[in-house]
């Protein structure tokens, strides 16, 4: 297994080290529930370096991405990031991603830890295909990242700079810190606001102790504790994001999943009169009246957590099927994603779910379910 620049950070405090997508990566410190709280109370820290950060740079950069991505890619100032979809050609979704752009034809692409290698190859097969220039750089084992969320991180990083503070929504900038080169975005995946933070890997230890040195589990009262994976998938949850392998997947439409703000389905023709992959299968499934089933909220009955692949029904009628669940620590009950019949059931419809020797009783909600307060 890959281990991140991080690893020491995690053992020293506690954390408890699982597989994840061929990294050693921590699920928990303190508990799954306690840091999801503490992320919506007040801030923590997310090793995120598992995720692949790829250098695409070159004459053809931006034709490339705009071959790639759902999204407009050219439009980008510097210093933008967009998140859109890697799409194949039936319009299933190879992953989702954040592109940022650092110059003209010079870009960063974030992608999923279980995607990288895929994501890599198919970027390189349309490079190849298309005679393209352009560097394809894999920089993910020699850089870290962290995520840093929470309603007080803004306020805590504005003793620090106060640039950062004023960058928008989906905007970031290049810090000097030392000797360290530092690439802070406004993003995050929990439905708070903070920053992820790229750096090099050797760099970690100082970072470490100049960034996190207040970082502490044990003091009930510190405005940022750590966080594993688990805080991060319960967090997303709420905030209504999906997650590859759950929401998002090669045999799953893009437009099922509530995103077409990431799909840019007017997106010209390139000069070799190519459009994005997958693009004209999702025209056609819009044209055809839109996808035959929609992703949903539930919010369920009772104390037992819905899981992936779970059956959705509705009068005794199959609608569905959970993609995503948790023990909400916010709204204080069970929540689910499914994707459920575009026909068959509306917002505020009763549905049941059939678990595994019981029925659970929940109600359709939009998403997300959370949205933190402005």
């Amino acid at each position: 297994m890959l281990k991140s620049p991080l690893h020491q950070f995690h053992v020293d405090h506690g954390g408890q080290m699982v597989e994840y997508a061929g990294w050693e990566m921590p699920i928990r410190y303190a508990g799954i529930r306690e840091e999801h709280v503490q992320t919506r109370r007040s801030g923590s820290v997310f090793d995120v370096s598992h995720m692949g950060r790829l250098s695409v740079k070159g004459l053809h950069a931006t034709r490339l991405l705009e071959r790639a991505c759902s999204r407009k890619i050219g439009s980008m100032q510097k210093g933008q990031c967009r998140y859109t979809l890697v799409c194949n050609e039936r319009g299933g979704v190879r992953d989702d991603v954040i592109v940022m752009r650092t110059d003209d034809d010079e870009y960063l692409v974030v992608v999923n830890a279980a995607n990288r290698e895929k994501i890599v190859g198919h970027l390189g097969e349309i490079i190849s295909e298309r005679g393209f220039k352009v560097k394809l750089d894999d920089r993910t084992t020699n850089t870290a990242m962290v995520a840093i969320q929470g309603p007080k991180v803004m306020d805590l990083i504005s003793g620090v700079s106060k640039e950062i503070p004023t960058l928008k929504r989906y905007r970031f900038t290049v810090k000097n810190l030392m000797i360290m080169k530092l690439t802070v975005s406004r993003t995050g995946y929990t439905g708070e606001d903070g920053v992820e933070v790229i750096l090099p890997a050797n760099m970690v230890p100082m970072a470490m102790k100049l960034l996190l040195k207040d970082v502490d589990p044990s003091d009930p009262n510190a405005v940022l504790k750590p966080a594993g994976l688990g805080a991060r998938d319960s967090l997303r949850l709420e905030a209504g994001m999906p997650l590859y392998g759950h929401e998002l997947g090669e045999q799953i439409n893009a437009l099922e999943v509530g995103v077409d703000f990431a799909i840019s389905l007017d997106k010209n023709a390139d000069e070799d009169g190519e459009t994005f992959i997958g693009q004209e299968a999702l025209i056609k499934t819009r044209d055809s009246g839109g996808p035959r089933r929609r992703l949903v909220g539930i919010e369920v009955e009772g104390k037992r957590t819905p899981r992936q692949g779970m059956v959705v029904k509705s009068a005794d009628a199959v609608v569905g099927e959970v993609s995503s669940g948790c023990a909400s620590p916010t709204l204080e009950k069970p929540i689910a994603m499914a994707f459920v019949d575009s026909e068959k059931v509306e917002a505020g419809s009763g549905v049941q779910i059939d678990a595994e020797r019981a029925v659970l009783g929940g109600k359709v909600v939009p998403l997300p379910f959370y949205k933190a307060p402005k």
